[in-house]
């Protein structure tokens, strides 16, 4: 059975109130305003919620405890004024908060914008599989990505307000590593996240004849390598019909990765992409994830692209 469409939220407008949490990891307490100034450029109200800047008082990787982190996010989603959430940083920690959630409710509160990326993987697909809900993997609020590059930025901001103008996503950049054309629903994201969550009670099972897209930091290659072996034996990646590539900062050498890339998933006989500019590089181009899309690796060297076949957002 192949994955079908979830449900998009509606796109932003000026005055949108957005709620800034931290899931994972603690904020730095110099880049909140400075992300929300950005948010406040677009003409939005972003909001950050109580927990944003706090630090586990025992773990200092954790911003905050597991409650206070869970509350945080569903108070946000629960609350009918919030038009969006929008993750401040990755890290870790998503783990650890997911299962505290209150997913019905959730559910019941209805599609909303949520966006982040890396450790925020866990949550990504917790609203795919939990709620049926589409959501975007893209730039945080307190990334230094999203501080610092214009592009970066920029996808997420026209992602939001003008949906239709970012449908073919792909840096100038990105290049078939396997050539060839597939469609599917989106899903994926951080490599390692999507590994840590085998084997619990809500994990996928299978790819489904989805567009799977993947990224890592900080991994080497024999990691790579361990965390696609693990996919491939635990059957994760029965059915994909496509893999789209992004970023690999602090990977080693990228011609390493890329080797290992080719080795493990080149024998699948499906379409894969490199390097097509999200996840933690310089710049972060924003995926849907839930929505039908084409990804196009052309055998002539040309530049590979993923299309959204609809609007990430209504």
């Amino acid at each position: 059975m192949s994955l079908t469409p979830l449900t998009r939220p509606a796109r932003l407008r000026a005055g949108a109130r957005v709620a800034v949490v931290s899931t994972s990891g603690p904020l730095p307490v110099d880049r909140l305003e400075p992300g929300l100034d950005i948010l406040r450029g677009w003409g939005l109200d972003p909001v950050p919620m109580p927990h944003v800047l706090s630090v586990h008082p025992e773990l200092d990787y954790l911003g905050g405890t597991d409650e206070a982190r869970a509350r945080d996010l569903q108070d946000a989603w629960c609350d009918p004024s919030v038009d969006a959430v929008i993750c401040s940083r990755g890290g870790y920690g998503a783990h650890r908060m997911v299962d505290l959630l209150d997913w019905a409710a959730i559910r019941a509160a209805g599609p909303k914008v949520f966006v982040g990326y890396s450790d925020v993987t866990v949550l990504h697909e917790a609203f795919a599989l939990r709620t049926g809900l589409a959501t975007l993997y893209g730039p945080m609020a307190g990334a230094e990505t999203f501080l610092k590059d214009p592009a970066t930025q920029e996808c997420l901001r026209a992602t939001l307000f003008e949906p239709e103008t970012v449908r073919t996503l792909g840096l100038d950049g990105a290049r078939a590593l396997v050539p060839g054309r597939a469609r599917g629903i989106t899903y994926g994201g951080c490599l390692s996240l999507l590994a840590a969550d085998l084997g619990t009670p809500h994990a996928r099972r299978s790819a489904d004849g989805g567009l799977l897209v993947i990224e890592d930091i900080r991994e080497p290659p024999y990691c790579i390598d361990r965390i696609l072996t693990q996919l491939l034996r635990a059957g994760a990646l029965d059915g994909v019909a496509g893999v789209a590539c992004g970023s690999w900062a602090g990977c080693d050498s990228y011609a390493k990765v890329r080797a290992v890339l080719a080795d493990r998933l080149g024998g699948l006989g499906i379409p894969v992409v490199e390097e097509l500019g999200f996840g933690h590089g310089p710049t972060g181009l924003t995926i849907p994830l839930g929505v039908p899309a084409v990804l196009d690796a052309p055998a002539d060297g040309t530049a590979a692209t993923l299309t959204v076949e609809v609007a990430a957002l209504l």
